[in-house]
């Protein structure tokens, strides 16, 4: 099926929601906000006054939305003029509908007041005056709308939607408004694709980075502490320091630099980046005794210019590559936290480049092979490629001039088409309100895809913070910024790759390499047990001994829950041949049926080497 009729049948089922409702609760019970399609599916804003629909309601109105479905009804456009519009919504009782044209004939728009007109049938054009809004009729029921819509109920497979979840919304976004109950519902072209859709949401159930973190023992959070701030134990911070290790050393082969620099910041500084103006309701802010304003750094790039600035830099000595990992934080509302996703500190693998325009492409793609070689280690297939832009249509948005935008994302177009040709895509409006950018999107192991690695490119902070180098007339030349972060925030990377692995971390990054267990405590075992773990110590291979209480069985088991790659079982017969027999996780193994025996010293020795040399799959 095309984008567009699926868009289309989405769209449809929103309605057909609604007007199931509508029949269940009756005319006049129901108030509808607004019902646009999202992400696989579709939601409607409803307001049943003292009614509250449930997930236990979901099977009635999923029966009513079969049976208008097979009443094969029409969907029929019309037109209404501004003020029989409102007309029409007094008459039905629909007040979210009514704010919503009133704002329109008032403002010429309801854009600033966060919904999107065309999710609304709003025949705007800038700022010209709306003279008529359209209107989709279905069966009984009529909704202000834009469309697109199937022209028939009837071509919508009734076997292949689900209604999914149930959430709290206020209206309009605004905490100050009425609390609405968001109903959701996933649509696709058929039951096969329903049925695909609803096993990896199955499987990603069982991958969840909150569950699996609390299972592998990676971070926990705690009321005292707050929401959204993470604490990381001493398996997780092993992960993390792996990862970011790794990022580091593949900068340090291009010659960054690392920095380092305090977490807050003077509010001026965020004033001339342009942060403050656009970000200043996200920061936490701080005053001092003396009264005055500083804010918790939400981003670092400000600090690192200032580095730049410290000092007159000749074009000899551009670019100058800075790195950090170091940790930022943001005021989000408690309801958008989710576990690592979205969190209140944030830790970034940072880096900034501060370079001439001539060098740009150079350092771009030198940034490009960094993102590539690591999430091809991590285990990410190949990446997907977005060219994010500004949208003309909402310059207020960005900082600086449409021409000096046009010129700057016609020199990052140029690098993007070099190395991937036109296998890219756009993202008009997703572009950084400084600069634009190149997203990098990978797709995890149960198929779904997320903006990973980015890189930006920067005209504004320089003019901000006046940046230049001395060029070789001994004039002073405005330089360019370009900031690249390879995991972005390692929070929300580690979400994804807690996921996309299920907690089965390559043997180079596992926060435990190696599990011994003892069998019993006979002289022997342990003296063998302690030689093994003295040699994981002076190796660096990073080894745990299992001599508690528990069974044999319990003690592989923990392993196995633990997802450890390796784990050896040490008894009296090991301690005579002192050969090991090694346990090698499922996902790693080649060879599953093949025992594996290992001296010592060769086993200690063959896992550091696999550690270090980055590898996926086990080679003992």
């Amino acid at each position: 099926m095309e984008n567009e009729k699926l868009y289309a049948v989405r769209h449809s089922l929103a309605h057909i929601m609604a007007s199931a409702v509508q029949r269940i609760y009756g005319v006049g019970a129901v108030k509808f906000g607004v019902g646009p399609v999202v992400e696989n599916g579709f939601y409607y804003d409803i307001d049943l006054g003292d009614k509250k629909v449930s997930i236990d309601d979901f099977a009635k109105i999923e029966k009513e939305i079969r049976k208008i479905i097979a009443e094969k009804q029409d969907f029929v456009r019309s037109e209404k003029g501004i003020d029989d519009a409102i007309a029409w919504a007094k008459a039905a009782g629909q007040p979210y509908k009514l704010e919503l044209l009133n704002d329109l004939k008032r403002e010429g728009t309801t854009v600033a007041k966060n919904l999107d007109a065309d999710e609304l049938g709003l025949a705007t054009d800038g700022d010209a005056k709306i003279e008529n809004v359209s209107f989709y009729t279905n069966g009984d029921f009529t909704d202000l709308c834009r469309g697109p819509h199937v022209a028939n109920s009837g071509e919508i497979a009734p076997d292949a939607f689900k209604l999914m979840r149930v959430a709290g919304a206020y209206w309009r976004g605004s905490e100050k408004n009425p609390m609405m109950t968001r109903v959701y519902g996933v649509a696709f072209e058929s039951k096969p694709k329903l049925d695909e859709y609803l096993n990896m949401l199955e499987e990603a159930e069982k991958r969840d980075h909150r569950k699996l973190g609390k299972e592998l023992d990676l971070f926990v959070f705690s009321d005292l502490i707050g929401a959204g701030l993470p604490l990381f134990t001493p398996r997780g911070t092993v992960l993390r320091r792996q990862l970011d290790n790794f990022v580091q050393s593949l900068r340090d082969e291009y010659g960054y630099q690392e920095v380092n620099i305090p977490h807050i910041t003077k509010k001026d500084a965020y004033v001339a980046s342009g942060h403050w103006k656009k970000f200043k309701d996200e920061l936490f802010r701080i005053k001092t005794r003396e009264g005055h304003e500083f804010a918790m750094k939400p981003m670092n790039c400000p600090h690192h210019t200032q580095i730049y600035a410290s000092q007159v830099r000749s074009y000899r000595d551009l670019p100058i590559r800075y790195r950090e990992t170091t940790t930022c934080y943001r005021d989000e509302q408690s309801g958008e936290l989710s576990g690592l996703s979205r969190v209140r500190s944030l830790t970034q693998d940072d880096a900034h480049v501060f370079c001439r325009v001539s060098q740009v492409e150079r350092e771009i793609l030198n940034v490009w092979d960094i993102i590539n070689r690591f999430y091809k280690t991590v285990g990410f297939g190949e990446l997907k490629v977005r060219f994010s832009t500004h949208d003309p249509a909402n310059m207020d948005a960005y900082s600086g001039t449409e021409e000096k935008w046009l010129s700057t994302e016609k020199q990052l177009l140029n690098v993007i088409t070099k190395k991937v040709g036109d296998n890219y895509m756009d993202g008009v409006g997703e572009a950084a309100f400084y600069g634009p950018k190149i997203d990098f999107i990978a797709r995890d192991a149960i198929g779904r895809t997320w903006q990973v690695a980015t890189i930006q490119l920067d005209f504004n902070q320089p003019e901000g913070f006046d940046l230049t180098c001395i060029d070789e007339n001994g004039e002073r030349e405005r330089i360019v910024m370009i900031h690249c972060a390879i995991m972005g925030s390692i929070e929300r990377f580690l979400s994804i790759y807690i996921e996309h692995t299920a907690g089965k971390f390559p043997i180079w990054c596992a926060p435990e390499q190696l599990r011994v267990i003892l069998v019993n405590d006979s002289e022997n075992a342990v003296k063998l047990a302690t030689k093994v773990m003295n040699f994981a110590k002076e190796n660096g291979v990073r080894a745990t001994l299992d001599d508690s209480n528990n069974s044999v069985g319990k003690k592989i088991r923990s392993a196995e829950i633990m997802k450890v790659p390796y784990s050896i079982v040490i008894g009296d017969k090991e301690a005579e041949s002192s050969l090991l027999p090694l346990r090698v996780r499922s996902d790693l193994d080649a060879n599953a049926d093949v025992e594996h025996v290992y001296e010592p010293e060769k086993l200690i020795e063959s896992i550091a080497n696999e550690a270090r040399g980055r590898v996926g799959k086990s080679s003992l």
